[in-house]
């Protein structure tokens, strides 16, 4: 049996694509076969003018298989491009522990040359990186303080809780919602431990 490497690699990114990317790929077979009917119905009435009209409207639905499929390639190249680059820039940034965006991208760049010509999306998924780092230390903080909180203040009304976290730690008035809810699940846990 011979093996289809491409055909198995297409229908591998046709299945990874979007529903809509799908759902445009069959429209135009759907439109070729009525032009095949068309074609073979004009054949046997020997009309001229609607084999040559419908012969066109055929090579244009080829074309926009053509053009379907290659999007759909190059979209799955463009994911799978990006997500090796998110996964190698991750680590490159936990091993680096720098904190300036371009700095990182300049030594990541020099670690791995092939990606010189993509600066623009590895500064883009830097930040990203960055700012998902910055995010999970912010959390990570704010649940070892209100922990600590927790502990010294003991049981109580969320809202009484919130309103110490937020006189003891002032830098936490950024983001108010997130700081209640942590509250309120810690309190929760707090409550189900005792």
């Amino acid at each position: 049996m011979p093996r289809c490497g491409r055909l198995r690699n297409f229908i591998r990114e046709f299945n990874e694509s979007p529903r809509a990317e799908r759902t445009s790929y069959f429209l135009p077979y759907f439109i070729l076969t009525i032009e095949v009917i068309l074609i073979i119905h004009a054949l046997t009435l020997q009309e001229v003018f609607v084999i040559l009209l419908t012969g066109i409207l055929v090579v244009i639905s080829l074309v926009e298989i053509t053009l379907v499929s290659r999007e759909i390639r190059e979209r799955h190249q463009c994911n799978t491009f990006e997500r090796i680059l998110t996964i190698k820039l991750d680590d490159f940034i936990i091993d680096q522990r720098e904190k300036n965006v371009k700095r990182i991208v300049e030594k990541f760049i020099e670690m791995y040359p092939e990606y010189l010509n993509h600066r623009t999306e590895t500064y883009r998924i830097a930040c990203q990186i960055m700012e998902t780092h910055r995010e999970e230390l912010w959390e990570k903080t704010l649940k070892t303080r209100m922990n600590r909180l927790l502990k010294k203040k003991g049981k109580g009304p969320v809202k009484e809780i919130f309103d110490a976290f937020i006189n003891r730690y002032p830098e936490y008035r950024k983001d108010p919602g997130k700081v209640y809810d942590v509250a309120a699940r810690m309190l929760q846990q707090y409550d189900k431990k005792k």
